[in-house]
């Protein structure tokens, strides 16, 4: 899904035993290093090194490209972290496969600034029992204004064929099958196969045959360098790439009217972790407000779950919070996911 900065080095296991340092319990012996799974380059490093130095701790950090990446690999016995990063739809699937430890709440004062509005929409895990939301997005359109003067803001766009040839939408079912959805008027959800198969002749006859191609990897960088003209994807890995010079003409949005899929990250403790309070600590530290401050300033995030951070930012947003209002949580589609499976097939390995 997307998400994008620099990490922290991996540290050494093999560290000499911090000295106790109070109540954290950071300086015990087993408790010296947290281990975090998290989605490529999704954690500030500027975050991840004020949190070792304020508690005396080791953040090792490992990386995964997506849901179902780290799902596999924790499910095939993968252990040792103790703090992963999932979207609410592996949420939902990992609560029901007991593979999340409860979350104790009352050592996480800082969820205060957690707004209600987030957990109305995260409807897979609603009172926090085993997920703290990490942060709200969605995919939007990323179109170089100065090749593209004149376009509406809106899915359709694809579907234009004087940009044939010069476009690409990710290479992610759920992403491109929403848009079509949404833009449809359905649900980003739906089990309807008539819904569906609406999303996938309007996908494979109107929008494929004027994409170079679905693309998950190298959008930003084809974006950058004027490849591509119009792409779908995600804010920060477009403004990521793109050059200083570059940025006034480059129009980021998610089409309002129409909404699309939207994800919650939630921060999860995974059964059997070694060190649940230093977990726990982390969250706490994470939600303070001049903490996820730096963590929006850093991709360039608006305030979508917090109440207190927005006003603490730096920068400008790529995108505003409001654009997401129409945008709809992807579910754990459960059996009606070789439904999707089966029409995404068809797309990307039929022409």
């Amino acid at each position: 899904m997307k998400r994008k900065m620099s990490v922290c080095a991996a540290m050494a296991l093999g560290a000499i035993a911090l000295s106790a340092i109070g109540f954290t319990g950071c300086g015990k012996k087993n408790d010296k290093t947290l281990y975090l799974y998290n989605w490529a380059v999704y954690t500030p490093d500027s975050v991840i090194e004020k949190f070792e130095k304020e508690f005396s701790c080791k953040v090792v950090y490992d990386d995964f490209a997506s849901n179902e990446d780290m799902y596999a690999k924790l499910k095939a016995g993968g252990s040792g972290y103790d703090l992963i990063v999932p979207s609410g739809d592996y949420v939902s699937i990992m609560k029901s496969q007991n593979m999340l430890e409860k979350i104790d709440l009352a050592k996480i004062p800082n969820i205060k600034y957690i707004t209600d509005g987030v957990l109305a929409k995260a409807t897979y895990d609603p009172t926090m029992e085993f997920s703290v939301p990490y942060y709200m997005g969605a995919a939007g359109i990323a179109v170089n204004t100065e090749k593209v003067p004149d376009y509406q803001k809106s899915w359709s766009i694809f579907g234009r064929k004087d940009l044939a040839g010069r476009m690409s939408m990710l290479d992610d079912m759920r992403e491109v099958l929403g848009d079509a959805l949404a833009y449809l008027g359905y649900s980003v959800n739906t089990a309807n196969p008539a819904e569906l198969e609406k999303a996938f002749k309007l996908v494979n006859e109107e929008w494929k045959p004027n994409l170079v191609k679905f693309d998950a990897e190298g959008f930003g960088k084809a974006f950058a360098s004027e490849e591509f003209w119009v792409v779908q994807g995600y804010a920060e890995t477009v403004f990521g790439e793109v050059p200083p010079e570059m940025r006034s003409k480059v129009a980021f949005f998610i089409p309002k009217d129409e909404g699309g899929p939207m994800y919650i990250d939630s921060l999860c403790i995974p059964k059997g972790a070694k060190n649940p309070d230093l977990a726990h600590e982390f969250i706490n530290f994470f939600l303070r407000p001049e903490i996820y401050a730096e963590f929006l300033d850093s991709f360039g995030f608006p305030a979508t779950i917090h109440s207190e951070a927005g006003a603490l930012m730096a920068t400008v947003p790529n995108y505003t919070a409001e654009e997401l209002v129409n945008c709809e949580l992807k579910d754990d589609l459960g059996e009606n996911l070789e439904a999707y499976n089966a029409v995404w097939q068809r797309i990307r390995f039929t022409e």
